[in-house]
């Protein structure tokens, strides 16, 4: 079995080439390192992500094959878009409360205690979107806070970390626009990392690391986007899909 590389946290942040990921553990590269912005940034623009539960050292992963979306691509239900089109009370928005995205997206699922996204993780990536690196979506129904997502941005590439719903469609509605937007920004890499039959029904894919590499270069050589906001017809979801032919 091969041994996982350890890296010093008080070392500059150097990874090892993400062809020596474990495949027989989803990808996992190496140990160690620090939750910093040098070492995100790094890790992010090789396509390498942090994943670990708290109490364990920070673990970082490469896995092959990578799931993404294709900006513009999500799917949407029938009943979904019949909702965007007749619900008035709906609005979209960047960075309103990206701290309390966080904290929803850490709160334990599904009868669970735990949650992956522990204080350290925390801390990371509000240090990301304080340095401009990281940003989040959220949804409002009525002015209440139903669903977001957020995740670090590099150059034309959103990567994915968590999203939550706390009402019906809440992340849905979240990941869609998001898309949507993106697209029009000519971004050409939505990172999920990791399929799932949900990711999977809205229209995620997986493709080989290497070709998520070659992809992520072309987006990293983008201009960044200078402000964070949703067009209008997308920050008020209803005047963007009541044009849709039925």
């Amino acid at each position: 079995m091969t041994a996982i590389p350890w890296l010093d946290p008080a070392g500059e942040p150097r990874f090892p080439p993400t062809a020596r990921a474990r495949r027989d553990i989803n990808g996992l590269l190496a140990a160690g390192g620090a939750l910093r912005e040098p070492w995100l940034l790094a890790a992010y623009r090789r396509g390498i992500f942090p994943w670990f539960n708290e109490g364990e050292p920070t673990l970082w992963w490469a896995p092959d094959p990578r799931a993404m979306f294709v900006p513009g691509a999500v799917h949407a239900s029938r009943r979904l878009r019949r909702r965007l089109r007749q619900d008035a009370s709906l609005r979209l928005s960047f960075d309103r409360c990206f701290e309390h995205v966080v904290d929803r997206c850490a709160a334990p699922r599904d009868g669970h205690s735990e949650t992956w996204l522990g204080p350290q993780m925390r801390r990371a990536y509000l240090e990301l979107h304080r340095a401009g690196h990281a940003h989040s979506v959220e949804v409002w129904a009525g002015g209440r806070l139903i669903g977001g997502l957020y995740g670090p941005v590099l150059g034309g590439a959103f990567f994915g970390e968590s999203m939550f719903s706390a009402a019906a469609d809440g992340s849905k509605i979240a990941l869609l626009l998001l898309s949507e937007q993106l697209y029009r920004w000519d971004f050409t890499l939505l990172d999920c990392q990791l399929l799932t039959p949900h990711l999977a029904r809205l229209g995620a894919r997986e493709i080989p690391r290497t070709q998520f590499e070659r992809q992520l270069a072309l987006a990293l050589a983008r201009p960044p986007v200078a402000r964070w906001r949703f067009d209008a017809d997308l920050a008020e979801p209803r005047r963007h899909f009541a044009a849709e032919v039925v």
